[in-house]
């Protein structure tokens, strides 16, 4: 069968007659396999570059949405790791995010003494403070055999401060009811270093030396009680009974240090410097 070839040159395009020739089997055969092997080859070197591609862009997309971890501040820690933080009882399905709370004398609004969460928070103005859900906790502080909710939220103030306060919940009536709510300082300035419940009491840490809970606010450090704001060197170990609408201290205040762990606590701290003072005056 005769076949055209079509080529152009300085004259343009030309066509010529070219007559096909029987192809020696044996070249047909090598020819053959020619084709197929350089076909495999390329397919599957195109194979392998789409794989590597696939998977550098994979490795690319991986580092560029993974989230980068803000550590936790050490006086925050127990405050946030998983112990306690969940309940099976109806107060542990409800959003605390979303809710109302009382602020603590002193820090009430011009216009309100109440403060209402969404999202979480209530945005600093420069006529109110602000207000971040951190987290809650879970155990029974009234000896019914039911879990309350600690509900830990951080004050905003607008400067380096960062206080909390600690709302305590029972559910009543399909809806969690305030039992007690206390304010904390500011990190090694009695912050708060852990809330949970024993034996139907509250247990409360507190960061300083002999800082304890008095009137729903904690209280003043003692006297040479100096140490960096950031890194506490003791915390003080409280307990309280519910009796009526309040709870009431319970026993000794123990301060321990952290930076010694075999340090035996020491006890009421403040009593012990009164009477060294008044010692002092004879």
């Amino acid at each position: 069968m005769d076949s055209y070839l079509i080529y152009k040159d300085s004259h343009g395009l030309r066509q010529c007659r070219a007559r096909s020739q029987p192809l020696n089997p044996a070249i047909r055969k090598l020819a053959a396999l020619a084709i197929s092997l350089i076909f495999t080859s390329s397919c599957a070197d195109r194979a392998e570059t789409a794989k590597g591609v696939q998977r550098d862009s994979s490795q690319q997309t991986a580092k560029a949405v993974r989230p980068e971890r803000t550590p936790i501040p050490p006086t925050l820690s127990e405050i946030l790791d998983n112990k306690n933080s969940q309940s099976s009882a109806p107060i542990g399905k409800f959003d605390f995010t979303n809710y109302t709370y009382p602020l603590p004398r002193g820090w009430e609004d011009a216009d309100s003494k109440e403060i209402t969460l969404t999202g979480g928070i209530r945005r600093l103005t420069e006529e109110k403070i602000g207000m971040k859900y951190v987290t809650r906790k879970f155990g029974d502080v009234t000896g019914d055999g039911e879990n309350e909710a600690f509900v830990i939220l951080a004050v905003e103030t607008g400067g380096s401060a960062m206080p909390q306060i600690v709302y305590i919940f029972k559910w009543s009536e399909d809806k969690p009811e305030l039992i007690w709510y206390f304010r904390t300082g500011d990190r090694a300035d009695g912050g708060l270093k852990r809330v949970w419940a024993e034996d139907g009491e509250l247990w409360i840490d507190l960061f300083g030396r002999d800082r304890y809970i008095f009137a729903q606010m904690e209280t003043s450090k003692i006297v040479d009680d100096e140490q960096r704001i950031c890194c506490p060197s003791h915390f003080t170990r409280t307990r309280y009974k519910r009796s009526g609408n309040d709870f009431v201290l319970q026993g000794d205040r123990l301060t321990y240090s952290l930076t010694d762990k075999e340090a035996a606590p020491e006890k009421n701290m403040n009593e012990i410097r009164l009477r060294e003072e008044r010692g002092k005056k004879k």
